[in-house]
């Protein structure tokens, strides 16, 4: 691919795809803000302890794993648009129905809880939907350019919504902040309105067993997409044992703060919109497999700097950690992407990206209680070192495979199966 064309194409993104990244980032931020508001509503409004917030998370991440697969098979039979507009206005009524569950005095944690899940159809429908709605809106050349801008717009969700929950819900109250964000998905639902979805040609219609196991099979049997699989899985078992007992370990190890400890936690984000502005210019630099690298090497290189916190206990070296564990996956998700688009069918396109994704925030509650077992087994320090080795064996994995090796996006039907 050559620097020119990229550049050129990526200034000439059609307006349907204006229309798409506009509408994700109001749906990443209308996510953001009522995940930070449902915990201060559940402590401050309804008096809930630590096992009644973790419920609450349980039930705001259980849809990645209920939905993404059936969803993924809607995005291969259904308007993918269609379906992304109805998730997100699921999400807009799921807000404003805490907004009057507050205002009556109604709400309690139940509710609460399932409100949340249900809003977070929404995100999951973005998942598997956006990804195989990008080939067909936008030239094959300027996917890296498109796909960079729509984890832009996530990373500035993951960095500013949490914050803008807190103020929300400080300034105004915590039903209004729901308010708030019920309007941003409503307008997400305005945008992706008028966003024009190219025809596809009917698909036979076919038991939903075995449109799953044909994507299933496609994955595991594709010589690229299963170690970008294995990939994925590792970092997020080693990034979620790190981060359930980073702030314990922060606070009693190294001695920060509440302030500090929510520093190193925002330089995450900080390095998500870094690695987001910088990733269509190291697209345009670096052959393609080189770039799929980088992502996986960060995370080693983050879990190094926090392991060194053992022996020498430092502020800088956690917030270099968190920055890269920002930076590098997003390097990464805008490259998998890439690949993923270039390689799977267009008819199969939904499945693929709900499995992948299924797979990935799947090892995420894995992840966690990993850290949670080990740390009580043997101690907080033991996670670091087993995190370590999961961000080593995912960056192994990599390295060592054909992806790593790719000069260029291939071409559809190229890969080895």
């Amino acid at each position: 691919m050559h620097a020119t064309s990229s550049s050129s194409s990526a200034r000439r993104l059609p307006a349907a795809f204006q229309r798409l990244a506009w509408s994700n980032l109001l749906a990443q931020s209308a996510e953001q803000i009522s995940l930070a508001a449902a915990p201060l509503v559940a402590v401050f409004a309804l008096g809930a302890d630590a096992r009644g917030t973790g419920l609450l998370q349980t039930a705001q991440t259980l849809p990645f794993l209920l939905l993404s697969i059936p969803l993924g098979v809607w995005a291969d039979r259904r308007s993918r648009r269609t379906l992304m507009a109805l998730a997100e206005g699921v999400r807009a009524c799921a807000m404003l129905c805490v907004l009057l569950l507050v205002t009556t005095h109604a709400l309690s944690l139940p509710l609460l809880a399932a409100l949340g899940l249900i809003a977070a159809t929404g995100t999951v429908a973005y998942n598997v939907a956006a990804p195989s709605l990008v080939p067909s809106i936008v030239p094959r050349e300027a996917h890296a350019s498109a796909n960079g801008r729509l984890e832009l717009a996530r990373s500035v969700a993951y960095s500013a919504g949490p914050a803008l929950g807190g103020l929300l819900v400080g300034w105004i109250g915590p039903g209004w902040a729901y308010g708030g964000a019920a309007i941003l998905s409503a307008l997400a639902v305005v945008l992706l309105a008028g966003l024009r979805e190219p025809p596809r040609s009917a698909a036979p219609a076919r038991h939903f067993m075995l449109e799953l196991r044909d994507g299933t099979r496609f994955v595991l049997h594709d010589a690229l997409l299963r170690p970008m699989l294995a990939t994925a899985v590792f970092f997020n078992l080693g990034f979620f044992i790190l981060q359930a007992v980073y702030v314990p370990y922060a606070v009693h190890r190294l001695g920060l703060s509440a302030s500090a400890v929510g520093m190193t936690l925002g330089a995450y984000g900080v390095g998500m919109v870094c690695g987001a502005l910088a990733a269509p210019a190291i697209a345009r630099r670096l052959a393609f497999g080189r770039m799929l690298v980088i992502g996986p090497s960060c995370g080693l290189l983050a879990s190094f700097a926090m392991g060194a916190t053992l022996v020498a206990p430092s502020f800088w070296l956690a917030i270099t950690s968190f920055f890269l564990l920002g930076a590098g996956p997003i390097l990464w998700v805008v490259g998998s992407t890439t690949l993923r688009q270039a390689i799977t069918p267009e008819r199969m396109m939904g499945r693929v990206s709900a499995l992948i994704s299924t797979a990935t925030y799947g090892a995420r509650p894995v992840g966690a209680l990993l850290g949670a077992g080990i740390s009580a087994r043997w101690s907080i320090d033991a996670c670091l070192v087993v995190a370590a080795g999961a961000f080593l064996a995912q960056a192994l994995i990599i390295v060592m495979s054909p992806a790593a090796r790719l000069a260029r996006i291939p071409e559809p039907g190229a890969a080895a199966c």
